[in-house]
C-alpha cells in the first residue's frame, strides 16, 4: 500500500503514539522534518534542518535529528525548536551524520558513514567511482545528559543503518560490502570486536550503487533491512541467514520502521517514487528503546 507521496527522498520514519509519522525530506529544496498524518493525506513541516537523514524519538517526545549538511546531531521540539548537540567527538569532526537510535544504555548511538556528502554525492548524484572512495565510517554513543560524545567503532565502509536487537547487542551495517555486524556491549562500551552477522546483497542485485540502508527488528527477532539500488527488503533470522526478500514498489528504499503495536506493519521510504509504502508483515515490531536508562546489561554473541 503506498501511504504518502510527493516526499523529497524521505528517510527515518518513525511511527508516533498518536498515529501519526515523522519522516526526513532530504532534498536540497525542502531539507526538513515532516509529520505526516494518519491517513498520510496531509502534512506538516516541523522544521527545516538543512539535510536530515535518520530520526529518533525519546521518551519525552523530542526528537532526535542526524543532519549531514552541516555534519551535528540536532535536538528538535514537536514545536519546531531546534537545538545543536554536537558537532564533533574529541576534536575530530562529523562527516556524515547517517542514522541513530537509543540503547538499553539510555544513550543515544548514531553512525556516522565517514565521508563528506559533497564528496560522496556531488550534485546530489552518486560518483562512478564510488567503491574506491576513502570510507572511515564511525559510530557515536552520545549521552544525551551531559552531550559527550564516545566513539565506539571505525574504519567501517560507510556506516549506515543501526539497531539494538532483543539479545542487546548492537546491529550496524556497512553499505558498501553489504554486511551487517553485531557488537556485545557492556555499559556502553565494546566487550568485543565487531563480528559479521549477515551479509543482504544479492548475487542477481541490479548493478550499481546498492547496499543496506535503514534497520528494524521485529518482536520475534527478526532483522528487516532495507537495501538501496536492491528494489528490497531483506529479512534476516537470528543466526543472520536471508529468510524473506520484500520487494519494494521502488528500487531505492531507504528506512524502515514498524508501525504502532497491534498493526503488524513496517513503513518503508522510498527515494525513486518519493513515498512511504507500507507491508503487512507476520508481527509487531520489537519495542524501542527511549533513552530512558535500565539495568546494566552485557549479553555476549
Amino acid at each position: 500500500m503506498i501511504f504518502a507521496t510527493d516526499l523529497g527522498d524521505p528517510e527515518g520514519p518513525v511511527a508516533l503514539p498518536d498515529g501519526t509519522w515523522l519522516v526526513v525530506e532530504g532534498t536540497a529544496e525542502r531539507g526538513c522534518v515532516t509529520q505526516i498524518s494518519t491517513d498520510g493525506q496531509t502534512k506538516r513541516i516541523i522544521q527545516k534542518t538543512g539535510l536530515p537523514n535518520g530520526l529518533a524519538v525519546d521518551h519525552n517526545g523530542v526528537i532526535w535529528v542526524a543532519e549531514s549538511k552541516v555534519p551535528s546531531l540536532v535536538r528538535l521540539t514537536m514545536e519546531g525548536k531546534a537545538e545543536v548537540v554536537a558537532t564533533e567527538c574529541d576534536g575530530k569532526p562529523f562527516l556524515f551524520p547517517n542514522d541513530l537510535c537509543f540503547g538499553p544504555d539510555g544513550a543515544l548511538y548514531l553512525t556516522d558513514s565517514g565521508i563528506l556528502v559533497p564528496d560522496f554525492c556531488p550534485g546530489n548524484q552518486i560518483r562512478p567511482d564510488y567503491m574506491s572512495l576513502k570510507y572511515d565510517g564511525r559510530v557515536y554513543r552520545i549521552d544525551v545528559e551531559t552531550g559527550k560524545v564516545t566513539l565506539v567503532d571505525n574504519g567501517i565502509l560507510f556506516t549506515n543503518g543501526i539497531a539494538f536487537g532483543p539479545d542487546g547487542l548492537m546491529y550496524v551495517n556497512e553499505t558498501i560490502t553489504g554486511n551487517i555486524y553485531r557488537y556485545a556491549m557492556e555499559n556502553g562500551s565494546l566487550t568485543g570486536p565487531r563480528i559479521l552477522f549477515g551479509n543482504v546483497i544479492r548475487a542477481d542485485a541490479p548493478a550499481g550503487f546498492k547496499g543496506p540502508d535503514g534497520m528494524a527488528f521485529s518482536a520475534d527477532g527478526r532483522l528487516y533491512v532495507t537495501v538501496f539500488g536492491q528494489h528490497d527488503i531483506i529479512v534476516l533470522g537470528k543466526e543472520g541467514e536471508v529468510v524473506e526478500r520484500i520487494e519494494t514498489a521502488g528500487k531505492l528504499p531507504t528506512n524502515v520502521a514498524f508501525a504502532l503495536p497491534g498493526n503488524k506493519r513496517i513503513a518503508v521510504t522510498e527515494y525513486e517514487l518519493g513515498q512511504v509504502e507500507i507491508y503487512d508483515v507476520p508481527t509487531d515490531g520489537l519495542a524501542l528503546w527511549s533513552g530512558k536508562k535500565t539495568h546494566d546489561l552485557a549479553v555476549a554473541p
